[in-house]
């Protein structure tokens, strides 16, 4: 038995003396270093060793939950304690409680996502030195932002009053670049970036700072629009974002809560009927797997989206006690969700197939409404005519409704981003407006 096992079993043992009717908990351990250089100057190197507990304990339908960055048994039962003292004053929630027994992760599978890396400061501090030194070395690259290079590992346990005990270990690895490229007065920054659950998988540092080079060196030059409608194409980086904004909008919560601008979307059409989105949480060493949920609960393959229909809402035990209806295993989100591809083809030939319009590389600010819909953000990227890239754009703004928007997608690509929990490739919406000159 392993320490952190071994106080699993110290805190269900707490927990009983307190007689609570039901209890849940997860306790964990994490370990990692990160290191910053800009300009060959190192400018952080942090070793991180942290600790965690989260409990709730239940007295009937009253729900107490506190949490303790200390493992040692005093702080662990000061929390349990607090826990309990605070159940006693809390309102009767008739839609706590646990999830049914037999959703349980009594056999959660070994989704191989832990691969450790031993990296020394050293060897930290030389990667993210010749990932900077790469992309500082290209034509019109004048100044960065830095090279940033994280390693993390951790071990959570998560128990409850149903007798589960259930483990996740996992490690992720990141390095990241980002520069600033100037022509006379014009400057433009870019960035690319890496991240792997095994660090034999991460792009090569040199590649890193080439792609990130590349990328700041095709932003000069850049020009401005005159207001207008035109199709929108999202690379697969953004895009991500867009389909994260659908996914929260049928979570559970904002359902109940009604604060989603798709309410009351079950079985209802949200996108066109080519397009399908699930989550296949169970695959090997893919970054966003998870065999369970928060709430202990095994996971599945599941449509969310199929045929363009909201098959299913996303919850947990909490928001699906509010609705009605059954848990979907989706505590804590999504676990690598997937946005199917209808078309044979990636941001090249979408492109090409959109003619005339906007390709959007990076959107700023934080202009979206949950609860309407209403999306408006700042964004740069490139113009296309006659299906090919004319010349950069800045300094405009992209508007619409994502009920709108979502449904206007006409096609997703298949160069998908890995490197996301939300999978998809580049995105092309049918009609936007931009607001730029005039």
């Amino acid at each position: 038995m392993n320490p952190l096992e071994q106080t699993t079993q110290q805190v269900i043992d707490l927990i009983k003396k307190n007689k609570a009717t039901d209890f849940e908990f997860s306790v964990g351990k994490s370990s990692g270093v990160s290191t910053a250089v800009r300009l060959s100057k190192v400018e952080t190197l942090q070793y991180h060793l942290d600790a965690s507990f989260d409990v709730s304990v239940y007295f009937g339908k009253n729900k107490g939950q506190a949490t303790s960055v200390d493992l040692s048994k005093e702080s662990l039962k000061k929390a349990i304690d607090s826990a309990c003292m605070i159940a006693k004053y809390t309102q009767e929630d008739p839609f706590n409680g646990l999830a049914p027994k037999e959703r349980m992760a009594w056999d959660a599978p070994d989704l191989d996502l832990y691969h450790p890396w031993n990296l020394d400061a050293k060897q930290s501090i030389d990667i993210a030195k010749e990932c900077e030194q790469v992309a500082l070395e290209q034509d019109e690259i004048d100044n960065s932002d830095g090279a940033e290079l994280s390693s993390y590992e951790g071990e959570t346990y998560y128990a409850n009053s149903n007798g589960l005990v259930a483990k996740i270990k996992n490690t992720r690895h990141s390095l990241h670049c980002s520069l600033i490229a100037k022509r006379e007065s014009e400057m433009q920054t870019a960035y690319e970036y890496s991240i792997a659950l095994d660090s034999s998988d991460l792009m090569s540092p040199s590649k890193v700072g080439q792609k990130a080079a590349s990328f700041a060196q095709k932003k000069l030059g850049s020009q401005h629009l005159m207001s207008q409608k035109c199709p929108v194409l999202f690379i697969p980086r953004q895009a991500s974002g867009l389909f994260s904004q659908l996914l929260g909008a049928l979570s559970g919560s904002r359902q109940f809560k009604k604060t989603s601008f798709l309410l009351g979307s079950l079985d209802k059409s949200v996108l066109t009927e080519s397009i399908s989105i699930y989550e296949d949480p169970l695959q090997l060493k893919t970054l966003g797997s998870r065999a369970f949920d928060l709430d202990g609960v095994l996971k599945n393959k599941q449509f969310f989206v199929k045929d363009g229909r909201v098959v299913t809402y996303l919850m947990g035990q909490y928001s699906a006690n509010q609705l009605g209806l059954e848990t979907t295993a989706n505590a804590g989100g999504v676990s690598n969700c997937h946005v199917q591809s209808n078309f044979d083809g990636g941001l090249e030939e979408l492109t090409k197939d959109m003619t005339k319009g906007l390709i959007v590389t990076d959107l700023m600010g934080h202009g979206v409404n949950a609860t309407t819909g209403d999306y408006s953000r700042g964004a740069s990227g490139f113009w296309v005519e006659n299906g090919i890239i004319q010349f950069p754009v800045s300094g405009i703004t992209i508007a619409g409704n994502l009920k709108t928007m979502l449904k206007n997608i006409v096609y997703v690509g298949h160069d998908i981003d890995s490197r996301s929990n939300v999978k998809v490739g580049s995105t092309l919406i049918n009609e936007m407006t931009i607001a730029g000159e005039g």
